[in-house]
């Protein structure tokens, strides 16, 4: 098989890496993909370091098993936690990772804070806190760690007073602090930006690395001369290591708009 028809690798703690994996099928729906939800293991971002790189290494190691060209770690906990050993270990195939997209957020011309959604691993790790040295010395910054949110959405509970509440307990106490951006520091959080719309209103900044990471991946396939041509027909598999229902949750996240 020609390289280019070799599909890409996507890789997440369970469900929340395929708000990542539908921006890159929005930049090139002729590729094929593979992703796999570690949903067994999941949450990640409550786990010891190396633990989550145990997992991630061996999540990785399937995807290249299934002859991925490339791998999309989707999970900003295994990207802070493995990323850097992961490329060191393969170097021979392209691997791209997410980070909370504290860029796009701190250099919007505007005054007021902003919130920063992640969770605890993320929130701790030396990754994230040169990222936020970086970029938001000049910025007022709530760190909100959000540990159990991940639970939640992982049981398909999207639209549900539970979430809503989780939500409105951990956020609803700045709502009136001139918030004028949120960021989403974690893959599963996209999957419930209507319900933090709901919170700050309709003019808040929702900011999320999915798409970044996306032109990522579409940069590293052609500099590496492995994209597919534009007129092939895109395939997706999904793979999950806990049930068929959290596969059926993939599917039906991948059709939300």
């Amino acid at each position: 098989m020609d390289i280019k028809d070799r599909p890409i690798g996507f890789f997440d703690s369970g469900v929340g890496g395929i708000s990542v994996l539908k921006e890159a099928i929005k930049l090139m729906p002729e590729e094929k993909y593979i992703y796999f939800g570690d949903s067994k293991n999941a949450p990640y971002g409550e786990r010891d370091k190396e633990e989550i790189k145990e997992l991630t290494f061996k999540a990785v190691e399937l995807l290249i098993d299934k002859g991925c060209k490339g791998i999309v770690i989707a999970c900003n906990t295994a990207t802070s936690a493995a990323i850097n050993d992961l490329r060191e270990k393969h170097e021979n195939i392209p691997i791209i990772g997410i980070e909370p997209a504290l860029k796009p957020a701190m250099e919007k011309n505007q005054t007021g804070k902003v919130i920063i959604m992640a969770t605890p691993i993320t929130l701790r790790e030396r990754k994230f806190k040169e990222l936020l040295n970086k970029y938001g010395d000049n910025k007022e910054v709530e760190l909100i760690p959000c540990a159990g949110l991940v639970d939640l959405i992982e049981g398909g509970k999207i639209d549900c007073s539970e979430t809503e509440k989780y939500l409105n307990d951990k956020l609803y106490v700045f709502k009136d602090k001139k918030i004028y951006a949120v960021v989403l520091g974690c893959t599963h959080y996209p999957f419930i930006e209507n319900k933090i719309r709901m919170i700050f209103g309709e003019n808040i900044k929702i900011i999320h690395g999915g798409e970044g990471t996306a032109r990522q991946l579409q940069r590293q396939l052609i500099k590496e001369g492995i994209k597919r041509d534009r007129n092939c027909k895109g395939e997706i598999i999904v793979l999950n290591s806990k049930n068929e229902e959290l596969i059926e949750l993939s599917y039906k996240l991948l059709k939300l708009k």
